[in-house]
């Protein structure tokens, strides 16, 4: 949003100042800026050096941090390296971890935080899917699919079964 101030979104008192994970492990297609490697825009550490002049995305993103008040102060992508985005179009929570730090979503309190979402999304037809480094996983409540490198746009095909607790993710795959 190009004034924060106005939106009603945000989780009060908490800012991105001093975090510029999202300029690192999001791709940006608008700059031709590939996942995992920082935008040759940002000022790390500080901010955005195109701040008024940034590409929709940029201005539309906040990461569930930002959003989540359920989300404790651990989450925060400064000191975690670990961005959680919802991305309604794909009806999944994406988890993008620096490849810095790729394993970190298994660490505690991350995991267990990260399977309960798993099996209340799962639930409802949703999906998670971590990107450790470059490396997309989709996580499920009794496995996990380690799809390799893709890019973040490439069409994942989800195979669901109604079962009792509702419509589930049973595997996926790229075609």
């Amino acid at each position: 949003m190009a004034d924060e101030a106005l939106d009603t979104r945000l989780v009060p008192d908490r800012s991105c100042d001093g975090c510029t994970m999202c300029c690192k492990v999001l791709e940006i297609v608008e700059l031709e800026k590939p996942q995992q490697t920082w935008c040759t825009n940002c000022a790390i550490g500080t901010g955005c050096k195109i701040y008024e002049d940034r590409p929709k995305p940029c201005r539309e993103f906040y990461c569930q941090y930002r959003l989540d008040k359920g989300l404790g102060e651990h989450w925060a992508p400064k000191s975690s390296k670990i961005i959680v985005a919802y991305e309604d179009q794909n009806d999944r929570l994406a988890i993008h971890v620096d490849e810095s730090r790729k394993t970190a979503w298994r660490d505690r309190p991350y995991y267990d935080e990260i399977m309960n979402w798993v099996r209340r999304l799962t639930a409802e037809g949703k999906h998670v899917l971590v990107w450790e480094g470059k490396n997309a996983i989709v996580v499920l409540p009794n496995r996990e699919i380690n799809l390799g490198r893709i890019g973040v746009n490439q069409e994942m095909i989800l195979e669901k079964r109604q079962t009792p607790r509702g419509l589930v993710v049973v595997n996926a795959r790229v075609p």
